[in-house]
């Protein structure tokens, strides 16, 4: 049946970390090699990690990424290697080579360069003009990079110089929309082509991004031959039936729940612990105030990183109800979290007492709330510098598309792992988690009372978020057409919802900008993230 056996290296290659990137390509060639593979693909500038950014302006690092696939090249010999790279000469590239029989064979240059959302390519590079085709075992093989195969050309050149398997190697971020995109893409560039194509994706979180893996076999005639797991370091191995141009999955990962919420609570996981342990951080902190964004937040953290590197922190006033004592403490105690509980009251009276002649004969007002969160966040950050970890922030992307949130208070931290996460989808996701935890015969991981209580600030009595914003299903699905779907106040008004309500809502939205410069970053998980993707000005006559 086959014709040519080749595995795909699902993996993470960090940004930066070029010698131990190139160990651990010689050590996967080498199972390659053990596995009876003729090929062996690695993900998109796999010795430099993805994205590099001004790393690439810095000669020295070029020249050790050169360096270390000198090396790989004499390491090649029974089996073949695709490895991307950045490549100079003169310009630079986004490269892939083939490496075989001890040297370099041939090196590629990544044609189209996209310029949009997260991607920078065209600061960076060079487009490539070409696209490679190799014989493996008698095979023509297309050997394309990422947004190649979102274009037509590079494919139908490929076809044309004769490719009956295209092999892609792609750093593609994850996000809740991106994998039908590709199921899409890629077979409509089989049934262009006739070629069968296998997609290998790099894994693993870089700052704002996650990478999923998520490779994909597509068929000659445009069928989805095999589907690898999101987040799952794998070795893929795969046969190709030259004849029919077919490829076979060989004993890939099984994925054990695809659903919307599995992968997004994956993705999130995944982002807090490579942002923790690619930085070095000994373990996190985060404030437990017994609401949902903040139990959630902790069960991820737990998640990433396991019990013993957590901490979780009540920082309780007069305004702090027993529902919020009771929850932070079940919660923290079912996951075994370091727990602690420091009354705050005594802070906020003094900061009171000592600002009360410069407050004289002005009222209270959201002032003495927000003074309230920032002596949380005072207190936070003390014991993430005593204790060398990490805060983590736990607001959301509803929260802070609207401002609802105080610079300085809860909005301290320094990686945010809900930031890119809507309200509802917070509920969607602890509902989740629980469900989950129910079917592996655990304990819920989030009180129950936690998911049903109304939200609420508490910082003043009788609060809920409600005073403030609208109902979050309907905040919700206001912010994602006017931020997602780049819709105008009168086109969302369109759709049914109150046009005072819309206007309301875009002018937080505009005026929260400065807000939201300020706050740690978080993993991206939509079509339209704040910070790295969605860059508005701060300053703008724009209503």
């Amino acid at each position: 049946m086959s014709s040519l056996r080749f595995a795909l290296a699902q993996f993470d290659f960090p940004v930066g970390a070029v010698a131990a990137n190139a160990a651990k390509v010689g050590d996967l060639m080498a199972q390659a090699r053990e596995g009876g593979a003729s090929l062996v693909a690695f993900p998109e500038l796999t010795l430099s990690g993805y994205p590099p950014e001004d790393l690439l302006l810095r000669p020295s690092f070029l020249a050790a990424c050169q360096c270390e696939l000198n090396a790989l090249a004499g390491a090649t010999n029974g089996v073949a290697a695709l490895v991307g790279h950045p490549h100079s000469e003169g310009e630079v590239y986004n490269a892939a080579s083939l490496l075989r029989g001890g040297r370099i064979e041939l090196t590629t240059h990544k044609q189209a360069l996209p310029n949009y959302g997260v991607f920078d390519d065209k600061r960076y590079f060079r487009p490539g003009s070409d696209s490679a085709v190799a014989s493996i075992d008698g095979v023509p093989v297309g050997l394309l990079i990422c947004e190649d195969i979102w274009e037509a050309e590079p494919a139908a050149k490929a076809a044309a110089a004769g490719a009956e398997l295209i092999v892609v190697i792609n750093a593609s971020p994850w996000d809740d929309a991106k994998q039908s995109e590709r199921e899409r893409v890629l077979k409509e560039r089989a049934l262009e082509t006739g070629c069968a194509i296998a997609y290998l994706n790099m894994i693993g979180g870089q700052d704002e991004v996650v990478y999923d893996g998520g490779s994909l076999l597509v068929n000659g005639d445009g069928t989805v031959a095999a589907r690898a797991p999101n987040f799952v370091d794998a070795m893929l191995w795969v046969d190709f039936d030259r004849a029919t141009r077919t490829l076979y999955a060989d004993g890939w990962p099984a994925v054990e729940d695809n659903s919307s919420e599995a992968t997004l609570y994956a993705a999130l996981v995944r982002g807090v612990r490579d942002y923790i342990d690619k930085n070095g951080f000994s373990g996190v902190l985060l404030g437990l105030s017994g609401g949902i964004d903040s139990a959630l937040t902790l069960a991820l953290a737990v998640d990433a990183l396991g019990a013993g590197r957590v901490t979780a922190v009540m920082m309780p006033t007069r305004y702090t109800s027993q529902l919020s004592l009771d929850g932070a403490r079940a919660q923290a105690v079912q996951l075994g979290v370091d727990y602690h509980i420091i009354n705050i009251e005594p802070m906020v009276d003094a900061f009171l007492g000592a600002l009360a002649p410069a407050f004289a004969g002005k009222a209270a007002d959201t002032t003495e709330e927000n003074l309230q969160s920032r002596t949380r966040g005072v207190t936070l950050m003390a014991l993430s510098n005593k204790h060398g970890r990490l805060l983590l922030a736990t607001g959301n992307k509803s929260e802070m598309a609207v401002g609802y949130a105080t610079l300085y208070g809860d909005m301290c931290g320094a990686y945010a792992p809900l930031k890119d996460v809507y309200k509802t989808a917070v509920y969607r996701l602890s509902r989740w988690r629980n469900a989950h935890a129910a079917r592996m015969g655990e304990p819920e991981a989030i009180p129950s009372a936690v998911i049903d209580r109304p939200p609420s600030a508490e910082l003043r009595d009788n609060q809920t978020d409600q005073d403030s914003l609208p109902p979050y299903d309907e905040l919700d699905a206001i912010l994602a057409r006017f931020i997602e779907g780049e819709e105008s106040q009168a086109e969302i008004a369109a759709h049914g919802f109150h046009a005072d309500t819309v206007r309301r809502v875009v002018r937080l939205v505009l005026l929260n900008e400065f807000k939201r410069r300020q706050a740690a970053p978080g993993p991206r998980v939509t079509t339209r993230a704040f910070g790295r993707e969605r860059r508005y000005p701060i300053t703008s006559g724009w209503k």
